[in-house]
C-alpha cells in the first residue's frame, strides 16, 4: 500500500523531505547516476538509524535494555516505523533506478563486443580447403585396439552339443 506525499510531509522533516522528493519519479530521472548513489547511500543511513531506534524502544519496552537515550520505551513505535518505510521506498525507487542504468551501460558494453567481434570475424581471411577434383581415397579407417578373437569353425557349437550328449545319455 502506497503512502502519499501528504503522509510523507507529516512523518519527515524539510530537510528529509527534500532528499526524498528526490526519489519520487521526473526528479529521479533528472539527477545524475552518481547523486543518485549518494541519495541511496542517505536513505539508507536514515532508514538504519531509525531501525535501530525502533528496536532499541521495543527491547526497552520488555526489559531487554535500559531506556536511557533513544526516548521512553513507552513511546509509540508506529510514526517511526512509518517513517522506516517511507525511507525503504525511497531506498527502492532509487535502487531501480540505478539498476536501470548498469543495466543499460552493460547492454551498451556487450553491444561494443559483438561489434568488435563481428569486425574481427568479417575481416579475417577464411581458410576452406579446395576440395579437389574428384574424391580420392575416401576417408581412412581407425585402427582398433580390441583383441580379435578367432573361432575355428569345428568349436562353433561344440559346447551346447556337448550338452545335448550328456543329456541324452543320461536319459536313455
Amino acid at each position: 500500500m502506497g503512502v502519499g506525499m501528504a503522509s510523507e510531509r507529516r512523518l519527515l522533516s524539510e530537510d528529509e523531505l527534500e532528499r526524498v522528493k528526490l526519489s519520487h519519479y521526473p526528479d529521479l530521472g533528472k539527477i545524475e547516476p552518481e547523486e543518485a548513489l549518494a541519495l541511496a547511500r542517505w536513505l539508507r543511513e536514515r532508514r538504519d538509524r531509525i531501525r535501530g531506534i525502533v528496536a532499541t524502544r521495543q527491547r526497552a519496552r520488555r526489559g531487554k535494555a535500559p531506556s536511557s537515550g533513544i526516548g521512553a520505551p513507552e513511546a509509540s513505535e508506529r510514526g517511526l516505523s512509518e517513517k522506516k518505510q517511507v525511507f525503504a521506498r525511497a531506498i527502492r525507487r532509487v535502487n531501480a533506478r540505478l539498476d536501470r542504468e548498469r543495466a543499460e551501460r552493460r547492454r551498451e558494453r556487450i553491444r561494443g563486443n559483438f561489434d568488435e567481434a563481428l569486425k574481427r570475424k568479417r575481416s579475417s581471411v577464411r581458410h576452406h580447403p579446395d576440395a579437389g577434383d574428384r574424391s580420392k581415397d575416401g576417408m581412412r579407417p581407425v585402427g582398433s585396439d580390441r583383441r580379435t578373437v578367432t573361432i575355428e569353425p569345428g568349436e562353433i557349437g561344440r559346447a551346447s552339443q556337448a550338452g545335448k550328449d550328456a543329456q541324452a545319455r543320461r536319459d536313455g
